[in-house]
């Protein structure tokens, strides 16, 4: 009988800009998806874009283009980033697709047959910013309890699901399944808002007159879905419309989720699948945050780390490796390029590298690149390799990902050790001794055939370089259940020298050249000089003025609403030589990622720069040509 995977991220939201957060996720489904690819089974991985609600129809109104254009652009961010990834999704839902559109009414309709969804008249506080209701004990000092936002006051008829009456089920299946939600301490957290909270119906409607972009509900067209309504369904209409032939894949095996949408998918999204007589997944999976200092990442304090800059400074694999090793996945975890860095260093080109360029720099030079014959097997080692297959299957079954890598290293370990204990060099020295080093040389190339194969849905692009070395052959074709055995290595086969695979990252800036006499020149006024690495801590990003306003009780502070790719505050202390009505509408540069200060008790997220002179004339610094906000100066 064919085993079927099926793994999904959430769908990002189309007006986001992609981050480390979305990578994070994505990574851990595709090294999920790759894994089990291996195992032989039939694979669905899902990812996507989520494109309905009222943030994306303001937004492609203030552009000035229509809402399916304004997402048709965004969601190519989220693409080239999957790209970069080397992310292997078999199919991305767009929920603008007519395919999950059809699908979503259909189920809709079914629940409104069944009686699932009502009609009421409701007034109560709304988000428009999370497009979401609130009850009087969630709103906290007239705020939307997730963004902080002031709500509003809406009353309107609109359609409820009726999810209360699901409470019980709720926590009966979540008990009943040890694993359905993970890690431990999410599913608590599930169980003790469950217990201390009545469930409530859901409110699955929105008015045309007050929102236009969305799903139509079938049986009433003057509303549309209730974008998280539509957006959960997502999960199920892919399976439908973008498997190709197979439909077998619900349900799926795992959703991977960020901890701050879990309520959604446990309570939500059970309950809408318990309503239809649908079978739920088989595991909800909440990982942490990523954060910056111990401070979670928000664009408005300019501290998101941007995959595509990391992947350029360090690439793909050295990425998807770092965020994998250094956190357990479930826990948050600060991040850092320095503690990248000396993972690189230290993990991959000290242990990993310098293993394979010794393993086949010693092969070549003893056996001009031909793998030995031997008859002798190292048993303690071929039962290391061989047991990690299984240790990797539970682990990952687990998404313990960090243990999966802590097994493979093992490995690793074991073999730079076998290499000290049997020092081929002084075997080399000896004919009495070329049987035992035939039977170390061996050992060593089809250990690293292991350790390719194994880290291969985490490093993709390196362990296929590195197994196609040895084997002459694609590491895709591979089924691990056959390969996972040791003496798969070919005898006598031909391996020449390869690249270092991961090179060191050299992180001490090279000693300046001795400077010639005549050459030298004498500069005035330098003051703190500082070398590259220090300027490129600095984030430079084009801000246009949205508003501008004086601080009151100041002379010179200006408060300033900027677009800097995302709406911030920052005060500057140019109101002698600026009036607030003329700073509107100009493109100014600002340092993005300077720590949040107070000034005269008013937050600023940034600084605009400006150029001043000694005798106290001062020009802010804008761009000459048009370009859009958010733009990184380099």
């Amino acid at each position: 009988m064919e085993e079927f995977y099926y793994v999904t991220t959430p769908i990002y939201y189309v007006n986001d800009v992609p981050h480390i957060g979305h990578a994070y996720t994505t990574v851990a489904a595709d090294i999920l998806a790759r894994f089990n690819r291996l195992m032989g089974r039939s694979v669905f991985f899902l990812t996507g874009t989520d494109e309905h609600g009222q943030k994306v129809l303001k937004a492609a109104s203030d552009a000035g283009i229509t809402p399916k254009d304004h997402t048709d652009k965004l969601c190519e961010n989220f693409k080239k980033l999957w790209t970069k990834l080397d992310i292997t999704n078999n199919a991305f839902i767009r929920t603008t697709d007519a395919g999950h559109k059809e699908i979503v009414q259909g189920l809709l309709q079914r629940l409104f047959d069944k009686g699932e969804i009502v009609k009421r008249r409701y007034e109560g506080w709304y988000c428009t910013h999370d497009e979401r209701f609130w009850t009087d004990k969630d709103v906290k000092d007239g705020n939307c309890p997730d963004c902080g936002r002031a709500v509003e006051t809406i009353e309107e008829e609109n359609y409820f699901f009726l999810m209360s009456k699901y409470h019980d089920a709720l926590v009966r299946h979540i008990k009943d399944n040890p694993g359905y939600i993970m890690p431990e301490s999410r599913k608590n957290e599930v169980l003790g808002f469950l217990r201390s909270n009545a469930l409530g119906d859901l409110c699955i409607s929105r008015p045309k007159e007050r929102l236009s972009w969305g799903v139509a509900l079938p049986f009433d067209t003057n509303y549309v879905t209730y974008v998280w309504f539509d957006a959960l369904i997502n999960y199920y209409s892919a399976t439908q419309y973008l498997s190709g032939d197979k439909k077998d894949f619900w349900p799926a095996s795992v959703h991977i989720v960020g901890k701050d949408i879990l309520t959604t998918h446990a309570v939500f999204w059970s309950a809408m699948l318990m309503a239809l007589d649908m079978p739920l997944p088989k595991r909800l999976f909440a990982h942490g945050w990523w954060t910056m200092e111990g401070r979670k990442m928000s664009k408005s304090l300019g501290n998101v780390v941007d995959p595509f800059e990391m992947i350029e400074r360090y690439g793909a694999d050295a990425l998807r490796y770092f965020i994998f090793r250094e956190v357990t996945f479930g826990l948050d975890g600060d991040f850092s390029e320095a503690a990248l860095i000396g993972r690189v260093n230290k993990d991959l080109a000290n242990d990993l590298g310098n293993l394979v360029s010794r393993s086949i720099a010693m092969l070549n030079k003893y056996f001009n690149g031909s793998v030995p014959a031997s008859d002798a097997i190292e048993t303690e080692l071929k039962d290391l390799a061989e047991g990690v297959v299984t240790k990797l299957e539970g682990h990952l079954d687990n998404l313990a990902f960090q243990k999966a890598l802590d097994e493979i290293w093992a490995v690793i370990t074991y073999l730079n050790k076998y290499i000290d204990t049997n020092k081929p060099w002084a075997l080399a020295k000896s004919s009495e001794t070329e049987g035992r080093l035939k039977t170390v040389m061996y050992s060593l190339i089809e250990g690293l055939r292991f350790v390719s194969l194994y880290l291969y849905p985490f490093m993709p692009h390196s362990m296929e370089k590195l197994y196609g070395h040895l084997m002459n052959s694609d590491i895709g074709d591979v089924s691990l259940r056959e390969a996972a055995i040791w003496g798969r290595l070919e005898q006598e086969g031909q391996i020449q020298g390869m690249e270092q695979l991961f090179p060191r990252i050299e992180t001490e800036a090279a000693q300046p050249a001795p400077k010639s006499k005549k050459a030298e020149v004498k500069v005035e006024n330098v003051i703190d000089i500082i070398d590259i690495a220090d300027f490129a801590k600095v984030r430079l990003k084009t801000a246009k003025i949205l508003s501008a306003e004086a601080v009151k009780g100041s002379n010179k502070l200006i408060r300033l609403t900027v677009d800097a790719g995302e709406e911030r505050q920052v005060v500057a202390g140019i109101g002698k030589h600026y009036t607030p009505e003329e700073l509107v509408g100009k493109t100014v540069v600002i340092v993005a990622n300077l720590k949040p200060a107070k000034l005269m008790g008013v937050e600023s997220q940034g600084m605009v720069l400006a150029a001043s002179t000694a005798e106290g004339a001062l020009a802010l610094i804008t761009v000459d040509k048009e370009i859009p906000a958010g733009a990184l100066v380099k």
